[in-house]
């Protein structure tokens, strides 16, 4: 490597770490459980025109893109002449590049030369400000104002602190005031690390040699990306993925549809099938929409290529106006999750069509549930379990980890801080045997979380992929799906609707969560005994599942025998 080459290089690896420390001070500063527990927090540096420059290795495409997308808004509504060194900017307006309204996003502009040249950004989920439920899940919302406080771009704080009317609206729409504001401060805290470390790179490289040696790493990315396109199979791919329902009409599905169109060194990504926003929480914004498609098509790239504007002037994406992935007001967003997950899965089966070598079944995703006290004092537990990734060609898919681009380094709390800081326990969490969806090579089963309260409690839950289960590809068969339960103190159980609003749940009762299994790859009947062995073993399916699904009987002496009909 030439002198010039490590340069670039570990000048590269700076900026990535400038974002990673910022991103470590937020979770080691925050009060919400979620983000201490979960370590979910995300940093990135752009500049001035909004350039993503570089994201900390915990930040999600989800964030990352909120960043990328919502800057121009802020500068749009302030101007960097209007800036001043010290100041920092928020908003959370899904309408404007953000996510829902939980999601902070807070810039710092970094001054060099007596200008505002880059900016520093954190964001995280604060624990809660308003709309129907407490966390920020809202899944019966039929408008964006059901969801919680809207914040345009505004100042944060200045060089002397925070800015004391913003921080009065923050307190005066959140049930847990003193944790929003901690968190608040751990992003502030964030982006002033981040900066400090920018102006340290400046003065090592001077502002010229940063300037140049940022535009040289977005050039290389880009041809680092453009080259791994070329290596795709030319053509146009379409492919749908289903929405199982609204949560306000049930039975009613909903489609996203796609068209990757991939030549010459990029991908087009046309969702122009996509059906029309309605008004419940299945929308997304533009920009978690752009991050599914930006996501699913890296998954066939070089996994090494760096995730910065370089890498976005080779993807292009069309998101129609007015429809379930570029909702506008005042449709809701907070369930962006359930549409943006539809349209990964759709990219992955257009290109998986595309590649069958490379092929991956559908998957389970995430299930989304926040529990909260009935009434004050309050205490919030906001969590996700994972369904089972749909196998791929070759592999079985993993288990109990779903195919997610939203959630930072650890995602799910460990169970016992979580039942330190709430009137709860954790019973048990373990996978759930025949989840996974039969085939050659198998679907990544989903789990089963029991959560018993010792006081009252509100569940609110969003899960979907909870009635239309994962398919497989190529002769594989479907995962099982999953869903919600309630169990009663006399041990009967009740299965609760997929998207559920501030279900009481009295002391002695139980909250499961059961993830849907992924979908399987080939004919289950040509699975290889070893590996039906090594599932029975495991308990990854049941003898009863072996018989039934991939022809194979336990005899009694425990060997296995094929049976083909």
């Amino acid at each position: 490597m030439s002198q010039d080459a490590l340069t670039a290089e570990v000048l590269r690896n700076a900026l990535v770490v400038a974002a990673e420390e910022a991103s470590i001070v937020v979770v080691r500063s925050a009060y919400s459980t979620f983000i201490v527990e979960g370590s979910d927090a995300s940093a990135a540096l752009l500049d001035a025109s909004g350039r993503l420059i570089a994201q900390s290795m915990a930040t999600t495409l989800m964030n990352s893109m909120a960043l990328k997308v919502a800057l121009p808004e802020l500068l749009r509504d302030i101007p960097l002449a209007a800036m001043r060194d010290g100041d920092v900017y928020a908003l959370n307006d899904a309408y404007r590049g953000g996510v829902h309204t939980n999601d902070l996003l807070v810039y710092r502009p970094v001054f060099l030369g007596g200008a505002p040249r880059y900016f520093t950004a954190t964001m995280i989920h604060v624990a809660d400000l308003g709309g129907l439920s407490a966390g920020g899940m809202a899944p019966l919302a039929t408008d964006i104002f059901l969801e919680g406080l809207q914040l345009p771009p505004v100042r944060l704080a200045t060089a002397a602190g925070l800015e004391p009317a913003v921080e009065a609206i923050l307190r005066a729409n959140s049930r847990t005031p003193d944790k929003v504001m901690g968190d608040v401060r751990a992003l502030v805290a964030g982006t002033a690390v981040a900066a400090a470390r920018l102006r340290t790179l400046a003065g090592e490289y001077g502002e010229t040699g940063l300037a140049a040696g940022i535009e040289d790493y977005l050039d290389d990315t880009e041809a680092r990306t453009r080259a791994a396109l070329a290596e795709l199979p030319r053509g146009r791919y379409a492919a749908s993925y289903p929405i199982d329902d609204d949560g306000i009409h049930p039975g009613v599905t909903h489609t996203v549809a796609v068209e990757v169109e991939v030549g010459d060194g990029r991908a087009v990504l046309d969702f122009a099938g996509t059906g029309p926003q309605v008004p419940a929480a299945i929308n997304s914004s533009a920009s978690q929409s752009l991050a599914a498609a930006v996501f699913a098509v890296r998954c066939f790239l070089d996994p090494t290529i760096p995730m910065n504007d370089g890498c976005l002037r080779a993807i292009e994406v069309r998101l129609p106006s007015g429809s379930l992935l570029n909702a506008q007001p005042p449709h809701p967003c907070g369930g962006r999750f359930v549409p943006i997950y539809a349209a990964m899965e759709a990219v992955f089966q257009a290109l998986s069509d595309a590649m069958p070598d490379r092929a991956i079944a559908a998957s389970g995703i995430l299930q989304p549930f926040s529990i909260a006290a009935v009434g004050a004092p309050y205490w919030i537990h906001l969590s996700y379990d994972f369904g089972g990734v749909g196998a791929r060609q070759g592999k079985d898919g993993p288990d109990a980890t779903g195919v997610h681009f939203g959630v930072g380094r650890n995602s799910i709390p460990q169970a016992e801080p979580v039942e330190s800081r709430c009137p709860l326990v954790v019973e048990s969490v373990e996978t759930i045997p025949d989840s996974g969806g039969p085939g050659r090579h198998r679907g990544g089963l989903g789990s089963r979380t029991v959560i018993r309260f010792l006081a009252a409690a509100h569940v609110t839950t969003r899960g979907d992929r909870l009635r239309t289960p994962p398919p497989g590809r190529s002769g594989g068969l479907p995962g099982r799906t999953g869903g919600f339960r309630k169990r009663h103190r006399d041990g009967t159980v009740e299965r609760l609707p997929a998207k559920s609003n501030n279900v009481r749940f009295e002391a002695g009762e139980a909250f499961i969560i059961e993830t849907t299994g992924g979908g399987g790859i080939g004919d289950p009947r040509t699975r290889p005994l070893p590996a039906v062995e090594r599932d029975l073993a495991t308990g990854a399916i049941t003898p009863e599942a072996a018989a039934t699904d991939y022809g194979v009987t336990v005899n009694p002496d425990g060997t296995l025998t094929r049976c083909f009909r």
